[in-house]
């Protein structure tokens, strides 16, 4: 049977009108589902440096295009343990803090983030990459860490995913800095430190981005 136009839009009516009776409500004042971030207006500027893994001055940020994520790329972060290393020098660590500025209405959680480097890890040796990051004036997420086994002598690269339910928003309407900490940790282990030296560090051979941190956007609630 082929239907009129009268009568298929007849037909829509009624599955609208079905549809939207089996519907959940929406709940008032619920903030829409996490989505793209904002066309414009992200702004993340650094505040301050901290740490012997970064010197002020040897970490740079960027926002990508779409601000859907923002890179730090360090220039001076090893950590290393064996010949010729000093007793300090087995574990660096980093605090930056951002200032990240949103358009009105909207707000962000960090989804993922993407770190890597290099590694030269004697047989018996062991490297630790660690991070973690906050809102100011909250706690700190639970800090992941990821070892890596000697013998070693490569790139490597971790990834942490926070599940949606469990991502940490910025309070709607409020502005605090964004806090990342990261450390690198190399212990000699069994390794013979009288002729190897072994360091990871917080960047790359071929120069491309250290750590990639993925937003998740979602628009506050309407007063």
């Amino acid at each position: 049977m082929i239907r009129t136009p009268r009568i298929l839009a007849a037909v829509l009516g009624v599955t609208a009108a079905a549809l939207a009776a089996t519907a959940p409500a929406p709940v008032a004042g619920a903030a829409a589902p996490p989505g793209p971030g904002p066309a414009a207006g992200v702004t993340i500027d650094v505040v301050s440096v901290n740490g012997s893994g970064c010197r002020p001055g040897s970490a740079a940020v960027d926002v990508s295009p779409d601000n859907t994520a923002f890179t730090v790329t360090y220039s001076e972060y090893l950590a290393q343990a064996g010949k010729g290393a000093k007793p300090t020098e087995f574990r660096r660590n980093c605090q930056i803090g951002l200032r990240v500025d949103v358009p009105k209405g909207h707000t962000y959680a960090v989804a993922k983030a993407d770190y890597r480097g290099f590694a030269n890890l004697a047989e018996g040796a062991v490297g630790t990459q660690k991070a973690g990051y906050y809102f100011q004036g909250t706690s700190e997420t639970t800090g992941r860490s990821h070892d890596f086994h000697g013998p070693l002598r490569d790139n490597w690269q971790v990834t942490d995913t926070t599940a949606l339910t469990d991502l940490a928003w910025l309070p709607c309407g409020q502005r605090r800095d964004f806090n990342i900490n990261t450390e690198l940790r190399v212990d000699a282990g069994g390794s013979d430190t009288a002729t190897t030296t072994s360091f990871m560090t917080m960047d790359s051979t071929d120069g491309s981005v250290n750590a990639r941190y993925h937003l998740s956007w979602k628009k506050c609630p309407a007063r």
